[in-house]
């Protein structure tokens, strides 16, 4: 190994290791021994987002759909399918394709160097052909559909569309069955070439395990040291939203409604603008939320009413939505108490509340494998340790609350989408 960091945190009492590899290779351990099995997540920051970008100078630029196809193929090459090898090794393995990173994953409680092999062997070895190209475009098409029938799906969606303009953020990470129609073997090769070299890469492994083991892992892989000069176009998005309203009928017997606002970003997004959010957002709409009991209690919705601050590095948007036999009164309610919020202001009792639950929740995360094998990842990405939230958390106030929320909830930037059952 030719550099290792230990992160400390004084909070938890608790240090990991983060190893840089001769081969390029970022590795993570947190060792947890109590834990008798071990969680492993090999990520590339390479997402459904990521459609314009540079590899040693020259300009690449891909469709819809393409980081989460990659994922799909990356299980099968020329030596089998990797499900079949974790399947005998015990391991319980996945994958999936997020806005802004792809990640390859296990869990298991014996056979953890056979399945490390596994996982740092396919996930490197990349093979296309036509045929295998075209074959897993009918699968990924049948996939797409399925969740064109997806009312909630739809709804976020819908108003993603609503409020960006040029962001693939408002594009299904999946792609649509025209964009996978375009992907070609040369371009998943060019993709692989710019997001699936070790240099680009962090193996993140949680549990009964010592960072050791890991590193002998990878020098088993063999990996070598390339490393192309690969950066992401920056998007030019405009401040204004697309429309203000829309809806789409479907198959379902109760309406859905999601209200999103598209938030002021001044440069990159930072984690005390997001925890800051997350603050407001369960105060405004949490299950002990003024809002939410009175709807509940009127039957306006469900038990399916939320809110959540959607962001990544250049986006950060605020989303409510639930499930209403009122939609008009839904958006009436949520608006009147976004309205009093934010003139009244949040008082110290509500941040109180809502900023102890939150840290008691962080706390908890530590002592599950997988959250935090998938946290050092997320964290990594962003240039973060795993323990920058707790100590960001820690030093947000109630006047930081209440100055970030004066800049949201602007009802210019502001998209409703419905779903609606058929008519009759």
């Amino acid at each position: 190994m030719s550099n290792t960091q230990i992160i400390k945190s004084d909070i938890l009492n608790e240090e990991y290791q983060l190893i840089k590899t001769d081969c390029g290779l970022t590795i993570a351990c947190y060792p947890m021994p109590k834990h008798n099995g071990v969680h492993a997540v090999f990520a590339t920051n390479f997402g459904s987002i990521n459609r314009k970008f540079t590899m040693d100078g020259k300009e690449y630029v891909i469709p819809a759909g393409v980081a989460h196809y990659l994922e799909h193929k990356m299980f099968e090459n020329e030596d089998g399918d990797a499900f079949e090898k974790f399947a005998k090794t015990g391991a319980n393995a996945n994958a999936f394709t997020s806005f802004d990173k792809t990640c390859y994953l296990f869990s298991a409680t014996h056979n953890i160097q056979e399945s490390l092999d596994i996982l740092l062997s396919f996930v490197t070895k990349p093979y296309f052909t036509k045929e295998t190209v075209q074959k897993e475009q009918g699968i990924i098409g049948q996939e797409i559909k399925m969740y064109d029938d997806s009312a909630s799906w739809r709804v976020l969606f819908g108003v993603l569309e609503g409020l960006y303009h040029n962001h693939p953020v408002k594009d299904d990470i999946a792609g649509s069955v025209e964009s996978i129609a375009e992907i070609t073997p040369e371009m998943l090769y060019n993709c692989t070439d710019a997001f699936y070299s070790p240099s680009q890469m962090i193996l993140s492994v949680a549990g009964n395990i010592t960072a050791q083991q890991i590193v002998d892992a990878v020098e088993r892989a063999g990996f070598s040291a390339k490393c192309s000069d690969v950066k992401c176009a920056e998007i030019n998005e405009p401040e204004d939203i697309v429309y203000s309203e829309k809806n789409i009928r479907m198959p379902i017997s109760q309406p859905l409604v999601a209200i999103g606002f598209k938030e002021k970003v001044n440069g990159k997004v930072t984690t005390k603008q997001e925890i800051v959010g997350d603050i407001i957002i369960d105060i405004l709409t949490g299950s002990t939320s003024d809002l939410f009991n009175t709807l509940y209690d009127e039957n306006i919705v469900n038990g399916t009413f939320e809110g959540e601050i959607f962001s990544g590095e250049d986006y950060y948007a605020s989303i409510i939505s639930g499930e209403t036999s009122n939609p008009d009164l839904l958006i009436e309610e949520v608006t009147k108490a976004i309205d009093e919020i934010k003139a009244t202001g949040i008082t110290q009792e509500q941040f109180d509340i809502s900023k102890n639950a939150m840290y008691g929740s962080m706390i908890i995360d530590f002592e599950n494998v997988e959250e935090v094998a998938t946290s050092l990842v997320n964290q990594y990405f962003k240039g973060n340790t795993l323990y920058n939230s707790l100590e960001v958390f820690k030093t947000i106030t109630l006047d930081d609350v209440n100055e970030q929320l004066k800049t949201m909830f602007n009802n210019d930037k502001r998209t409703i989408f419905t779903a609606l059952p058929l008519e009759v």
